[in-house]
């Protein structure tokens, strides 16, 4: 069962008692016979119930050098296990990785879903994903930083401790407790190789300079991935996806709005562009705006197209 057991919005998000998001893995049903999936474009077969993790990552928009390393991922694994069945030696590899990338291009769901997958095929003991950030990690005296680094490495292991603006550690300078929790991680991945899995993640220059802040750092973490910003085309997709899955739908004119707004707003803006972050955001307002509409138009219960139906109207992109 997939379930968040805190999270985030639901605690205080004062530093002394902001609470961790840690997201259990789905329980795996391991059958013994063969199963067969279709992902990115190839035939995958696989032990147990994977399917579903293949799916999601199938279905997201772009992402192909991600979907690429999955397979590479999976074919190791499987290569692997007919090199032990043929009596040949094999040397666990470590999973480590780097996700750099402008907000919104899908790394903390990547994270997810690689916990689960890393789970599915036996690579992580539970699967489970702990996401924390600087507040989590560093303390406020000598000591302390290093004690609720290894507290939170401890409560990661058979899972992915997932460390979101990771380069944030690095920013105080040499005589800031940042500095302990990078060498404290550091020893930990040394102390627990295989045990769990260390995501670090971050804009691109930023995290570029952080791992230039510790000499072990680099070659500690054998996965980089480059999350690129989504084209133009690609982020409709993603709109109409989060439409359909929430059962509204688009007027050609609102998409022909959005496209023109999207376009205007990623060429405008001084800050990176969000992404599909930024889309989820003008579809939510739009919603509420729809609702707002609806009810000056309709005295009556609207018709079900009527409730469905986001109009150009609705897409009120003018910044408050």
């Amino acid at each position: 069962m997939n379930g968040r057991v805190i999270t985030k919005e639901q605690g205080n998000t004062t530093r002394q008692s902001r609470q961790i998001n840690i997201v259990l893995s789905h329980s795996e049903t391991s059958g013994s016979h063969e199963q067969a999936a279709q992902f990115n474009g190839r035939s995958m077969a696989f032990h147990g119930n994977f399917s579903e993790v293949l799916k999601e990552l199938d279905e997201m928009i772009g992402l192909e050098n991600v979907k690429e390393l999955i397979y590479e991922i999976y074919a190791l694994l499987q290569v692997e296990q007919y090199r032990t069945d043929a009596g040949l030696l094999n040397r666990p590899q470590v999973f480590h990785m780097i996700f750099r990338g402008n907000p919104g291009t899908g790394k903390t769901t990547v994270a997810r879903i690689i916990a689960r997958m890393f789970h599915s095929l036996g690579v992580l003991s539970k699967g489970h994903f702990i996401e924390v950030e600087r507040a989590d990690l560093v303390g406020e005296y000598i000591g302390h930083t290093a004690l609720k680094t290894r507290e939170l490495v401890k409560k990661s292991l058979g899972g992915i401790l997932f460390i979101d603006e990771a380069y944030s550690l690095a920013r105080g300078g040499e005589k800031d407790f940042g500095k302990e929790a990078i060498d404290t991680l550091v020893k930990a991945m040394e102390d627990y190789k295989n045990q769990f899995v260390l995501i670090l993640a971050g804009y691109c220059d930023e995290m570029e300079d952080f791992l230039q802040t510790n000499p072990g750092l680099p070659s500690r973490f054998p996965i980089q991935l480059d999350f690129q910003d989504y084209s133009i085309d690609q982020l409709i997709q993603i709109a109409e996806l989060m439409i359909k899955e929430r059962e509204y739908s688009f007027v050609l004119q609102t998409v022909i709005k959005l496209r023109q707004h999207i376009i205007q707003e990623r060429n405008n803006s001084c800050d990176p562009f969000n992404n599909a972050r930024y889309v989820r955001n003008i579809i939510e307002q739009s919603i509420r705006h729809q609702a707002v509409r609806l009810l000056n138009q309709f005295p009556a219960s609207p018709s079900k197209q009527e409730l469905m139906i986001i109009r150009p109207e609705d897409l009120r992109t003018s910044k408050k």
